[in-house]
């Protein structure tokens, strides 16, 4: 059997040692693995303690692959999953590694949904359809995900639907009434809000227009109108200026007025 017959520090890893069988260098250790194995000069080793050797060190080495990668952040199981695959760890180190991190509450998938959610809902920027499928893509259970959803009440939904609905009417006031309300709800609905959500909300969103707005809006449109279709005239011109307002939602009597005015 082969015996240890020298044990270094490597140079640019002073927790890692590199261990000689007869005197050739045959691989290297972590630190706690040199420990674990009682590793010291003069110690014979099976093939089989080689080789249980060297797989506890790629496990070791995954693991701090793992720690170094949580370290800017909280992750899920899978992130850390995808990430060691992508490193080329094989998938029973990679197991190994997601077991001692569980065992050492490092990683814990119930825990990141919830402040994953909380982080979200200080956002205030999206729907809770929205956040739980970006939580389905990072791996977390159906199970955890809708515990962790219980941080964001059906109260602050609506709030932040009306807040987006809000900034969203005040950014686009040359829209029609019913242009605005319509554009106002698939906005929320591609934010990730539930039709239930919504329905609430718009119902405190400032969208309304008074006669007055709604005219000066028509006219905005009616002048965009114009430039497009100028090159026509008489009843053809008029039919498509018609229909494009319409389009926009503006009431068939307001459009004959400015037809009228803009004869």
């Amino acid at each position: 059997m082969p015996i240890i017959t020298k044990i270094t520090t490597q140079k640019n890893s002073p927790d890692r040692y590199n261990i000689y069988l007869d005197e050739k260098f045959a691989f290297g250790v972590d630190e706690e693995v040199l420990i674990r194995y009682h590793l010291v000069k003069g110690k014979e080793l099976t093939e089989f303690d080689i080789t249980q050797i060297q797989y506890e060190d790629e496990i070791r080495k995954a693991l701090n692959a793992a720690i170094n990668f949580l370290s800017y952040r909280m992750r899920s199981e899978d992130e850390i999953r995808q990430h060691l695959k992508k490193k080329e760890w094989d998938e029973p180190v990679i197991q190994a590694v997601l077991m001692k991190l569980v065992e050492r509450k490092y990683v814990d998938d119930l825990e990141f949904a919830a402040a994953y959610v909380r982080t979200q809902v200080n956002g205030g920027k999206k729907g809770p359809l929205t956040i739980k499928q970006e939580l389905k893509q990072k791996g977390i259970k159906e199970l955890f995900i809708e515990k962790a959803m219980d941080e964001y009440s059906e109260e602050k939904q609506i709030e932040h639907a009306i807040q987006l609905g809000n900034k969203l009417a005040s950014q686009n006031n040359n829209l029609s009434e019913t242009f605005l309300k319509q554009k106002i709800e698939q906005f929320l609905m591609t934010k990730g809000f539930p039709f239930n959500i919504i329905s609430v909300a718009i119902e405190e969103i400032e969208y309304e227009k008074d006669d007055d707005d709604e005219w000066n809006a028509l006219q905005a449109q009616g002048d965009k109108a114009h430039r497009r279709y100028k090159k026509f005239t008489g009843f053809e011109y008029k039919q498509k200026m018609k229909q494009a307002l319409y389009r926009k939602g503006f009431p068939i009597e307001l459009i004959e007025r400015y037809l009228n005015e803009h004869d």
